[in-house]
Protein backbone atom coordinates (compact mmCIF):
# COMPACT_ATOMS: atom_id res chain seq x y z
CA UNK A 1 0.00 0.00 0.00
CA UNK A 2 1.29 3.45 -0.90
CA UNK A 3 0.18 6.92 0.02
CA UNK A 4 0.46 9.79 -2.47
CA UNK A 5 0.37 13.41 -1.47
CA UNK A 6 -0.37 16.08 -4.06
CA UNK A 7 0.12 19.84 -3.49
CA UNK A 8 -1.92 22.47 -5.26
CA UNK A 9 -1.81 26.28 -4.86
CA UNK A 10 -5.43 26.31 -3.70
CA UNK A 11 -5.78 23.17 -1.57
CA UNK A 12 -3.80 20.19 -0.27
CA UNK A 13 -5.02 16.66 0.28
CA UNK A 14 -3.69 13.21 1.02
CA UNK A 15 -5.44 10.16 -0.37
CA UNK A 16 -5.02 6.55 -1.35
CA UNK A 17 -5.46 4.82 -4.75
CA UNK A 18 -4.10 7.87 -6.54
CA UNK A 19 -3.96 7.59 -10.35
CA UNK A 20 -3.35 9.95 -13.29
CA UNK A 21 -4.64 9.49 -16.81
CA UNK A 22 -2.03 10.93 -19.15
CA UNK A 23 -4.37 11.01 -22.17
CA UNK A 24 -7.21 12.98 -20.56
CA UNK A 25 -5.14 14.86 -17.94
CA UNK A 26 -7.54 13.70 -15.23
CA UNK A 27 -6.57 12.92 -11.66
CA UNK A 28 -8.57 10.12 -10.07
CA UNK A 29 -8.44 9.49 -6.34
CA UNK A 30 -10.44 7.80 -3.60
CA UNK A 31 -10.84 9.86 -0.40
CA UNK A 32 -12.10 7.95 2.66
CA UNK A 33 -12.09 11.09 4.79
CA UNK A 34 -12.77 14.04 2.47
CA UNK A 35 -11.73 17.43 3.81
CA UNK A 36 -10.77 20.72 2.18
CA UNK A 37 -11.03 19.83 -1.51
CA UNK A 38 -12.06 21.61 -4.64
CA UNK A 39 -15.33 23.49 -4.41
CA UNK A 40 -16.79 21.44 -7.23
CA UNK A 41 -16.67 18.26 -5.12
CA UNK A 42 -19.63 17.25 -2.95
CA UNK A 43 -18.65 15.24 0.10
CA UNK A 44 -20.22 13.43 3.01
CA UNK A 45 -19.05 10.89 5.57
CA UNK A 46 -18.77 7.99 3.03
CA UNK A 47 -15.71 7.37 0.84
CA UNK A 48 -16.00 8.86 -2.65
CA UNK A 49 -14.09 8.78 -5.89
CA UNK A 50 -13.39 12.17 -7.51
CA UNK A 51 -12.18 13.15 -10.95
CA UNK A 52 -10.29 16.42 -11.03
CA UNK A 53 -9.03 18.03 -14.29
CA UNK A 54 -5.58 19.08 -13.10
CA UNK A 55 -2.62 19.64 -15.42
CA UNK A 56 0.25 17.21 -15.12
CA UNK A 57 3.52 18.87 -14.23
CA UNK A 58 7.01 17.44 -13.80
CA UNK A 59 7.25 16.36 -10.17
CA UNK A 60 9.80 14.70 -7.89
CA UNK A 61 8.84 11.59 -5.93
CA UNK A 62 10.26 10.97 -2.46
CA UNK A 63 9.79 7.71 -0.53
CA UNK A 64 9.86 7.85 3.28
CA UNK A 65 9.33 5.03 5.82
CA UNK A 66 5.91 5.05 7.38
CA UNK A 67 6.09 3.98 11.02
CA UNK A 68 2.33 3.61 11.26
CA UNK A 69 1.68 0.66 8.93
CA UNK A 70 5.29 -0.38 8.08
CA UNK A 71 4.80 0.61 4.44
CA UNK A 72 6.73 3.27 2.57
CA UNK A 73 5.00 6.53 1.79
CA UNK A 74 5.49 8.50 -1.40
CA UNK A 75 5.37 12.28 -1.64
CA UNK A 76 5.09 14.20 -4.93
CA UNK A 77 6.49 17.75 -4.87
CA UNK A 78 6.31 20.30 -7.65
CA UNK A 79 9.59 21.37 -9.19
CA UNK A 80 8.29 24.90 -9.54
CA UNK A 81 8.97 26.83 -6.35
CA UNK A 82 6.92 29.96 -5.85
CA UNK A 83 9.37 32.38 -4.30
CA UNK A 84 7.27 35.55 -4.36
CA UNK A 85 4.31 34.17 -2.34
CA UNK A 86 1.97 34.94 -5.25
CA UNK A 87 -0.48 32.44 -6.83
CA UNK A 88 0.80 30.53 -9.84
CA UNK A 89 0.16 32.31 -13.08
CA UNK A 90 -0.04 35.75 -11.43
CA UNK A 91 2.95 38.02 -11.96
CA UNK A 92 4.00 40.12 -8.94
CA UNK A 93 3.19 43.81 -9.14
CA UNK A 94 5.62 46.64 -8.50
CA UNK A 95 4.55 47.16 -4.86
CA UNK A 96 3.51 43.59 -4.04
CA UNK A 97 6.33 43.06 -1.52
CA UNK A 98 6.36 46.64 -0.15
CA UNK A 99 5.11 47.40 3.33
CA UNK A 100 4.81 50.90 4.81
CA UNK A 101 7.41 51.99 7.39
CA UNK A 102 6.48 51.42 10.98
CA UNK A 103 6.47 55.09 11.91
CA UNK A 104 4.03 55.78 9.05
CA UNK A 105 1.37 53.27 10.02
CA UNK A 106 1.83 54.14 13.68
CA UNK A 107 1.19 57.77 12.86
CA UNK A 108 -1.92 56.77 10.94
CA UNK A 109 -3.02 54.64 13.89
CA UNK A 110 -2.92 57.76 16.09
CA UNK A 111 -5.32 59.57 13.76
CA UNK A 112 -7.61 56.54 13.45
CA UNK A 113 -7.65 56.01 17.20
CA UNK A 114 -8.40 59.68 17.84
CA UNK A 115 -11.34 59.53 15.43
CA UNK A 116 -12.68 56.38 17.09
CA UNK A 117 -12.43 57.94 20.55
CA UNK A 118 -14.31 61.05 19.40
CA UNK A 119 -17.06 58.96 17.81
CA UNK A 120 -17.39 56.70 20.86
CA UNK A 121 -17.57 59.72 23.17
CA UNK A 122 -20.21 61.46 21.09
CA UNK A 123 -22.30 58.27 20.99
CA UNK A 124 -22.00 57.88 24.75
CA UNK A 125 -20.16 54.55 24.62
CA UNK A 126 -18.06 55.21 27.71
CA UNK A 127 -17.02 52.67 30.32
CA UNK A 128 -17.52 54.86 33.39
CA UNK A 129 -15.98 52.48 35.91
CA UNK A 130 -12.69 52.35 34.03
CA UNK A 131 -12.89 56.11 33.47
CA UNK A 132 -13.12 56.79 37.21
CA UNK A 133 -10.24 54.43 37.91
CA UNK A 134 -8.03 56.13 35.34
CA UNK A 135 -9.11 59.56 36.57
CA UNK A 136 -7.95 58.69 40.06
CA UNK A 137 -4.68 57.46 38.63
CA UNK A 138 -3.99 60.50 36.46
CA UNK A 139 -5.27 63.08 38.95
CA UNK A 140 -4.81 62.49 42.70
CA UNK A 141 -1.91 60.07 42.32
CA UNK A 142 0.01 62.55 40.17
CA UNK A 143 -0.55 65.67 42.27
CA UNK A 144 2.55 65.28 44.43
CA UNK A 145 5.15 65.05 41.70
CA UNK A 146 3.45 67.79 39.64
CA UNK A 147 3.35 70.24 42.56
CA UNK A 148 6.93 69.52 43.55
CA UNK A 149 8.16 70.06 40.00
CA UNK A 150 6.16 73.26 39.60
CA UNK A 151 7.46 74.72 42.87
CA UNK A 152 11.11 74.27 41.97
CA UNK A 153 10.61 75.44 38.38
CA UNK A 154 8.93 78.59 39.73
CA UNK A 155 11.75 79.31 42.18
CA UNK A 156 14.39 78.76 39.50
CA UNK A 157 12.53 81.09 37.14
CA UNK A 158 12.27 83.69 39.90
CA UNK A 159 16.01 83.66 40.56
CA UNK A 160 16.74 84.29 36.88
CA UNK A 161 14.87 87.54 36.42
CA UNK A 162 13.85 89.07 39.79
CA UNK A 163 17.39 90.16 40.53
CA UNK A 164 17.51 91.99 37.19
CA UNK A 165 14.12 93.64 37.72
CA UNK A 166 15.10 94.89 41.17
CA UNK A 167 18.22 96.53 39.76
CA UNK A 168 16.09 98.35 37.20
CA UNK A 169 13.58 99.45 39.82
CA UNK A 170 10.73 97.36 38.37
CA UNK A 171 9.68 95.71 41.59
CA UNK A 172 5.99 96.25 40.85
CA UNK A 173 6.26 94.34 37.58
CA UNK A 174 7.62 91.14 39.15
CA UNK A 175 4.21 89.71 40.06
CA UNK A 176 2.72 90.44 36.63
CA UNK A 177 5.60 88.75 34.80
CA UNK A 178 5.41 85.71 37.07
CA UNK A 179 1.64 85.42 36.65
CA UNK A 180 1.74 85.70 32.86
CA UNK A 181 4.66 83.28 32.52
CA UNK A 182 3.06 80.67 34.77
CA UNK A 183 -0.46 80.92 33.36
CA UNK A 184 0.47 80.97 29.68
CA UNK A 185 3.47 78.65 29.43
CA UNK A 186 5.14 77.21 32.51
CA UNK A 187 2.22 75.57 34.31
CA UNK A 188 0.62 73.82 31.30
CA UNK A 189 3.91 72.67 29.77
CA UNK A 190 5.55 71.52 33.01
CA UNK A 191 2.42 69.63 34.06
CA UNK A 192 2.15 67.96 30.65
CA UNK A 193 5.81 66.92 30.72
CA UNK A 194 5.46 65.33 34.16
CA UNK A 195 2.25 63.53 33.18
CA UNK A 196 3.81 62.31 29.92
CA UNK A 197 6.72 60.79 31.82
CA UNK A 198 4.61 59.24 34.54
CA UNK A 199 1.22 58.41 33.00
CA UNK A 200 2.01 58.21 29.28
CA UNK A 201 4.74 55.64 29.83
CA UNK A 202 2.40 53.60 32.04
CA UNK A 203 -0.34 53.65 29.38
CA UNK A 204 2.04 52.51 26.65
CA UNK A 205 3.58 49.78 28.82
CA UNK A 206 0.21 48.39 29.96
CA UNK A 207 -1.40 48.27 26.53
CA UNK A 208 1.82 47.01 24.96
CA UNK A 209 1.96 44.12 27.42
CA UNK A 210 -1.69 43.34 26.77
CA UNK A 211 -1.04 43.38 23.03
CA UNK A 212 1.94 41.03 23.04
CA UNK A 213 0.21 38.67 25.48
CA UNK A 214 -2.93 38.63 23.27
CA UNK A 215 -5.21 40.00 25.99
CA UNK A 216 -6.60 42.60 23.58
CA UNK A 217 -7.49 39.81 21.14
CA UNK A 218 -9.23 38.04 24.01
CA UNK A 219 -11.37 41.12 24.60
CA UNK A 220 -12.42 41.07 20.95
CA UNK A 221 -13.29 37.37 21.19
CA UNK A 222 -15.43 38.06 24.26
CA UNK A 223 -17.33 40.74 22.33
CA UNK A 224 -15.81 43.82 23.99
CA UNK A 225 -14.43 46.70 21.96
CA UNK A 226 -10.86 47.51 23.15
CA UNK A 227 -11.37 51.18 22.25
CA UNK A 228 -14.41 51.42 24.54
CA UNK A 229 -12.85 49.45 27.35
CA UNK A 230 -9.20 50.57 27.30
CA UNK A 231 -8.56 53.69 25.23
CA UNK A 232 -11.56 55.99 25.71
CA UNK A 233 -11.43 55.95 29.57
CA UNK A 234 -7.75 56.91 29.50
CA UNK A 235 -8.28 59.75 27.05
CA UNK A 236 -11.23 61.19 28.97
CA UNK A 237 -9.41 60.91 32.30
CA UNK A 238 -6.35 62.71 30.92
CA UNK A 239 -8.41 65.52 29.39
CA UNK A 240 -10.25 66.09 32.69
CA UNK A 241 -7.34 65.72 35.11
CA UNK A 242 -4.70 67.83 33.36
CA UNK A 243 -6.55 71.18 33.57
CA UNK A 244 -7.07 70.65 37.30
CA UNK A 245 -3.42 69.74 37.79
CA UNK A 246 -2.39 72.81 35.80
CA UNK A 247 -4.47 75.06 38.03
CA UNK A 248 -2.90 73.58 41.16
CA UNK A 249 0.59 73.90 39.70
CA UNK A 250 -0.07 77.54 38.79
CA UNK A 251 -1.15 78.32 42.36
CA UNK A 252 1.80 76.59 44.01
CA UNK A 253 4.29 78.01 41.51
CA UNK A 254 3.12 81.56 42.19
CA UNK A 255 3.23 80.96 45.95
CA UNK A 256 6.78 79.55 45.92
CA UNK A 257 8.01 82.37 43.66
CA UNK A 258 6.44 85.04 45.89
CA UNK A 259 8.00 83.52 49.01
CA UNK A 260 11.43 83.37 47.39
CA UNK A 261 11.22 86.94 46.06
CA UNK A 262 10.17 88.21 49.47
CA UNK A 263 12.74 86.28 51.46
CA UNK A 264 15.78 86.72 49.21
CA UNK A 265 15.27 89.89 47.17
CA UNK A 266 13.04 91.91 49.50
CA UNK A 267 10.07 92.21 47.16
CA UNK A 268 6.92 92.21 49.28
CA UNK A 269 4.35 89.46 48.77
CA UNK A 270 1.55 92.05 48.72
CA UNK A 271 3.28 93.89 45.84
CA UNK A 272 3.66 90.63 43.89
CA UNK A 273 0.04 89.58 44.39
CA UNK A 274 -1.29 93.04 43.51
CA UNK A 275 0.85 93.13 40.36
CA UNK A 276 -0.32 89.66 39.35
CA UNK A 277 -3.95 90.62 39.85
CA UNK A 278 -3.54 93.68 37.63
CA UNK A 279 -1.78 91.78 34.84
CA UNK A 280 -3.87 88.61 34.73
CA UNK A 281 -7.05 88.33 32.70
CA UNK A 282 -9.60 85.57 32.56
CA UNK A 283 -8.46 84.57 29.07
CA UNK A 284 -4.99 83.70 30.42
CA UNK A 285 -6.46 81.05 32.73
CA UNK A 286 -8.87 79.78 30.06
CA UNK A 287 -6.06 79.42 27.53
CA UNK A 288 -4.05 77.44 30.08
CA UNK A 289 -7.00 75.07 30.58
CA UNK A 290 -7.43 74.62 26.83
CA UNK A 291 -3.74 73.90 26.39
CA UNK A 292 -3.85 71.35 29.18
CA UNK A 293 -6.78 69.52 27.60
CA UNK A 294 -5.01 69.37 24.24
CA UNK A 295 -1.82 68.13 25.92
CA UNK A 296 -3.77 65.46 27.80
CA UNK A 297 -5.37 64.24 24.58
CA UNK A 298 -1.98 64.08 22.84
CA UNK A 299 -0.36 62.15 25.70
CA UNK A 300 -3.15 59.60 26.09
CA UNK A 301 -3.83 58.97 22.40
CA UNK A 302 -0.17 58.67 21.42
CA UNK A 303 0.61 56.40 24.36
CA UNK A 304 -2.40 54.15 23.70
CA UNK A 305 -1.69 54.01 19.96
CA UNK A 306 1.93 53.06 20.56
CA UNK A 307 0.81 50.45 23.08
CA UNK A 308 -1.73 48.67 20.88
CA UNK A 309 0.75 48.57 17.95
CA UNK A 310 3.53 46.93 19.99
CA UNK A 311 5.40 44.04 18.39
CA UNK A 312 8.22 41.79 19.51
CA UNK A 313 7.57 40.75 23.09
CA UNK A 314 9.24 42.36 26.10
CA UNK A 315 11.78 44.22 23.99
CA UNK A 316 8.99 45.69 21.88
CA UNK A 317 7.17 46.86 25.02
CA UNK A 318 10.25 48.76 26.18
CA UNK A 319 10.78 50.34 22.79
CA UNK A 320 7.12 51.35 22.52
CA UNK A 321 7.17 52.92 25.97
CA UNK A 322 10.27 55.00 25.24
CA UNK A 323 9.02 56.02 21.81
CA UNK A 324 5.59 56.97 23.18
CA UNK A 325 7.09 59.36 25.74
CA UNK A 326 9.39 60.97 23.16
CA UNK A 327 6.62 61.42 20.59
CA UNK A 328 4.29 62.80 23.27
CA UNK A 329 6.85 65.41 24.33
CA UNK A 330 7.45 66.46 20.73
CA UNK A 331 3.71 66.70 20.16
CA UNK A 332 3.32 68.81 23.33
CA UNK A 333 5.92 71.35 22.20
CA UNK A 334 4.48 71.57 18.68
CA UNK A 335 0.94 71.98 20.01
CA UNK A 336 2.13 74.60 22.51
CA UNK A 337 3.66 76.67 19.72
CA UNK A 338 0.56 76.37 17.53
CA UNK A 339 -1.85 77.26 20.34
CA UNK A 340 0.31 80.18 21.49
CA UNK A 341 0.27 81.57 17.95
CA UNK A 342 -3.52 81.29 17.89
CA UNK A 343 -4.22 82.66 21.37
CA UNK A 344 -1.67 85.47 21.69
CA UNK A 345 -1.22 87.51 18.54
CA UNK A 346 -0.07 91.08 18.18
CA UNK A 347 1.46 93.36 20.81
CA UNK A 348 0.35 92.91 24.40
CA UNK A 349 -0.37 95.66 26.92
CA UNK A 350 -1.14 93.70 30.09
CA UNK A 351 2.07 94.67 31.88
CA UNK A 352 1.21 98.37 31.57
CA UNK A 353 -1.39 97.92 34.29
CA UNK A 354 1.14 96.74 36.87
CA UNK A 355 3.87 99.38 36.41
Amino acid sequence: MQTASYSHPIFCFSCRNFSINAKTSLVKFRAPYPSQLDWKCEFNRRPHIYNSPLPIKPNRLFALPNTGDNHPSASIIDDEINTNNAPNGVSPTFLSNWSPPRYLWRGLSVLILAGQVIMKTLKGKIHWRNTLQQLERVGPKSVGVCLLTSAFVGMAFTIQFVREFTRLGLNRSVGGVLALAFSRELSPVVTAIVVAGRIGSAFAAELGTMQVSEQIDTLRVLGSDPVDYLVTPRVIASCIALPLLTLLCFTLGMASSALLADGVYGVSINIILDSAQRALRSWDIISAMIKSQVFGAIISIVSCAWGVTTLGGAKGVGESTTSAVVISLVGIFIADFALSCCFFQGAGDQLKNCI
